[in-house]
């Protein structure tokens, strides 16, 4: 039996659901839409969202869609953030509305366009605050982000996740091989 199917989603105040061939959650944040596969039911009990299963065949996918739901009704309850340092001498980045202008070492600035649905805060010119109320898409966007300049290990310069811990590799020694 699936142990995250089977607990049940509490719907905060202000959240509405509609059940159909997919399930549409709206919130004071905005609506996200969860695709409910074959062999699981969504069901509205009381003030609560339970997910069923036709048969053990359809366990994971129990699980996942109970998963999906849930972030879905946080999303657009209270929405997700994810935080980026920039670690480095000369590095920055610069919000201009939907766009992010990185200065990462290279010989050009980088232009990052954000998608619909994500903004972007930066604080001290070298800290990222994404937010945003689909959980996926934001976690993408940071990994994106992260991928312009991925740490690297020596100087372990770059950007990072806020609270990455990242294991740092130890230079060439200066003696010769005599």
């Amino acid at each position: 039996m699936s142990r995250v199917g089977k607990k049940p989603i509490p719907l905060p105040t202000g959240v509405k659901i509609t059940i159909g061939g997919e399930l549409l959650v709206e919130g004071p944040k905005g609506k996200l839409t969860v695709p409910i596969p074959q062999g699981v039911r969504i069901e509205k009990v009381d003030s609560n969202i339970e997910i069923k299963r036709d048969g053990n065949q359809y366990a994971a996918l129990h699980g996942l869609t109970r998963a999906l739901a849930a972030n879905a009704v946080t999303g657009v309850s209270t929405g997700f953030t994810r935080e980026l340092d920039i670690v480095g001498i000369g590095y920055r980045a610069e919000a201009k509305g939907n766009v992010v202008v990185f200065t990462l070492g290279y010989s050009h600035p980088l232009e990052f366009v954000l998608p619909t649905g994500i903004d972007c805060k930066v604080e001290k010119n070298t800290h990222l605050v994404l937010t945003g109320i689909d959980k996926q898409a934001l976690g993408q966007v940071a990994a994106n982000i992260r991928c312009l300049r991925p740490p690297e290990p020596y100087k372990q310069k770059g950007i990072r996740y806020t609270g990455e811990v990242l294991r740092k590799k130890v230079g060439k020694t200066g003696a010769g091989g005599k």
